[in-house]
């Protein structure tokens, strides 16, 4: 595989590996002796009809070997070192696990009656290629060496489609971040400004029971083995994390602690930049292992800039009018950018104003605007022709916090992804799934 088509592949989180919790193994032959079948199976089309063993049934639809096998070349063909059979095997494991969980995730949007179409898969597969510098027939190709048919890929987008489309409709509606939760977050954050911030990369191994802790914690020094013999944590990351940054190579960006969870906080504490911390439970289910790339004290505190809506009138309208039509002002909502919901008057006009620095805005409006809180409006101002009022939409005191809108989504994606964990967990309950290849420890 070409190493730009597989940085294309990774950076799509294509080949990423959805956690590592399955207790599934299969015989380490099936992926050491793949590379002599690349030959046979090099064209998209080429699924063998004879010799072909059922995997696994997932609801009366089976999962054969072949399925097993060309997951774990996609694997391979990106894992970068030499796996020792501890990690063959595990890796087998997790490629029948991320098979069953697609089928699932099929079977799931056919009893919604959605269907993801072939056009839609193109389309995707085309964007993934283009990423890359490339086209889907080069894609195919490539992979095609490996011994790796693209409809490989072109299930694995179907199902991730088809699942991100039902969780959306099931459970988008529902997730609503209120202010409160989005204030918390700005004020634990502008309490840490003056400290550390970390540049911070994760890999997550989930924990299904308690059981597995010991398992996964073996699995997770593994990979530090391997990155001692020059694996990069990224591509582990992208292979095996379990969290969303795994289509990221595990990276978390900067982060303050008072954005960390309180064991990654107390991980990174503990940690040197440049080094790997040794595999941690944590309460949310997963086996983690933070890397602090580099540390940095906090910015000093910059310019601030304001977000705010402004009304004024002229002053012919009157100062009684122009008081009685800025009252008004809140109610309008005009921090939303949409049309006001309620007129302030004839006479009277509103601007919403982008995010801009205080030395932006006219010397008389600066003072006032460094009292306002959000939501919080003006007093009368009054000029020599016109009357004036403004309402504090958002405010960046300078610290580089991240913007009320952006900390909203991280919020909702957040919780749209622990609600998509739970729904397949539900599915998976309700699911009649039998293994038919050796279960391990």
């Amino acid at each position: 595989m070409s190493e730009l088509m597989l940085r294309t592949l990774l950076a799509a989180g294509l080949i990423g590996m959805g956690g590592l919790t399955a207790g599934l193994a299969a015989s380490p032959a099936a992926a050491q002796d793949a590379p002599q079948a690349a030959e046979d199976q090099a064209q998209p089309q080429a699924r063998p009809q004879v010799g072909t063993a059922v995997a696994a049934v997932v609801n009366d639809h089976p999962i054969s070997t072949f399925d097993v096998q060309q997951r774990v070349r996609l694997m391979m063909a990106t894992s970068g070192a030499q796996l020792s059979e501890e990690a063959l095997v595990q890796m087998q494991r997790q490629a029948l696990r991320d098979l069953v969980e697609e089928r699932l995730k099929l079977q799931e949007a056919e009893r919604f009656e959605l269907t993801i179409p072939d056009e839609a898969v193109d389309e995707e597969l085309a964007r993934i290629a283009a990423s890359g510098g490339g086209s889907p027939e080069a894609l195919a190709r490539d992979l095609a060496q490996q011994g790796i048919a693209i409809e490989t890929l072109r299930e694995k987008i179907r199902a991730e489609r088809a699942w991100e489309e039902l969780v959306q409709g099931r459970y988008g509606p529902r997730v609503n971040i209120s202010e409160g939760e989005v204030e918390d977050v700005l004020a634990d954050l502008r309490e840490q400004s003056q400290t550390e911030q970390f540049l911070l990369s994760e890999i997550c191994l989930p924990l299904e029971s308690q059981a597995q802790a010991e398992q996964m914690r073996q699995v997770g020094m593994q990979m530090i083995d391997q990155m001692r013999q020059g694996v990069p944590f990224q591509a582990l990351a992208e292979q095996f994390s379990a969290c969303p940054s795994a289509a990221r190579g595990g990276d978390l960006g900067w982060l303050r602690r008072a954005e960390m969870s309180p064991e990654i906080a107390q991980i990174v504490q503990n940690l040197q930049e440049g080094n790997v911390s040794l595999p941690v439970p944590t309460q949310d289910g997963m086996m983690v292992m933070v890397a602090v790339r580099q540390k940095r004290d906090a910015a000093e505190a910059g310019e601030p800039s304001y977000q705010v809506a402004y009304a004024g009138a002229p002053k012919s309208l009157g100062r009684e009018a122009a008081e009685t039509g800025f009252a008004r002002l809140k109610q309008a909502n005009p921090c939303t950018g949409d049309a006001l919901s309620v007129d302030l008057g004839e006479g009277v006009g509103v601007n919403a104003l982008p995010m801009m620095p205080a030395s932006a805005f006219a010397p008389q409006f600066q003072p006032v605007l460094a009292d306002l809180e959000r939501g919080e409006q003006s007093d009368i101002l009054e000029s020599e022709t016109a009357f004036h009022s403004v309402l504090m939409c958002a405010r960046d005191e300078g610290l580089g916090l991240p913007s009320r809108g952006q900390i909203e989504n991280r919020l909702a994606a957040e919780e749209l992804d622990r609600l998509s964990r739970r729904y397949l967990r539900d599915v998976e309950r309700d699911s009649a799934v039998d293994l038919r290849i050796a279960t391990g420890g």
